[in-house]
């Protein structure tokens, strides 16, 4: 096997689990970035809960953030819906300006707690991506809070407010997985789940007609096909969403 990143096959996702939880910093974070993967995950049964860390209010220069973060929320919920989530929730950390610390790892390591996944799922944590363009501090902090609340919480001397709010200790998440990442060990088969994925993120059409003059559906479906097929290259051929896998 080669040890060269680029061409090293990508292995299967873990199996058994049943519930997992995504947690990301703006609406569309998902919807570009791992979907198709929880089409197929929410097709086989498995719970998926999503947590936002913002409400994407700054995302589009068009709208005053008071208008546009009720809308992005509008379309989240839609988005999530058409891949078999129905629990979607806000954190109202601040669009653009969220700061990595001990408030966001508090308020994540309480989403976990809430949830209970064995599977925890975010986006890029790292400065760049693929070391071609800058991530911006919003998926870096959120990124970098996720992986760290993981263990947070489960432990009951970090944050013990929690518990004081009826929130006990979750020492069961087993994974995270970061999508998006320029280094992925995994993949999830895109297959049933990628037209899907294309319809969810159509539903940020505002976000995308404010970001593109491209049709929005030859948008989505180049996208979402474009970064799948490139994925399966290390997956047998077949269209894959990549993960890096951290099991704990």
């Amino acid at each position: 096997m080669s040890d060269d990143p680029a061409i090293t096959p990508l292995r299967p996702m873990p199996e058994d689990w049943q519930s997992a939880l995504a947690v990301v910093a703006h609406p569309d974070d998902l919807e570009y970035g791992c979907s198709a993967a929880v089409a197929a995950w929410t097709d086989q049964g498995r719970e998926v809960a999503y947590v936002l860390a913002s409400r994407g209010e700054a995302g589009i220069d068009t709208l005053e953030p008071a208008e546009c973060g009720p809308l992005r929320e509008r379309e989240q919920r839609a988005s999530a819906a058409v891949v078999g989530v129905s629990a979607v929730e806000f954190l109202d950390h601040r669009d653009g300006v969220i700061e990595y610390g001990t408030a966001l790892r508090r308020d994540i390591a309480a989403a976990i707690r809430r949830h209970r996944p064995e599977l925890v799922i975010t986006l890029n944590h790292r400065d760049t991506w693929g070391g071609v363009a800058w991530n911006t501090p919003d998926h870096v902090a959120v990124g970098r809070a996720t992986l760290d609340a993981a263990g947070d919480a489960g432990n009951r001397w970090i944050f013990p407010e929690l518990t004081e709010q009826g929130l006990e200790p979750w020492d069961g998440v087993r994974w995270v997985a970061v999508a998006g990442s320029s280094s992925p060990t995994h993949a999830v088969d895109a297959t049933a789940g990628l037209e899907r994925a294309v319809r969810s993120l159509l539903e940020h059409r505002t976000y995308i007609e404010a970001l593109t003059d491209e049709d929005p559906e030859t948008y989505a479906r180049d996208f979402l096909t474009g970064h799948a097929t490139a994925t399966g290259e290390r997956f047998g051929g077949k269209p894959a969403v990549a993960f890096e896998l951290f099991a704990r």
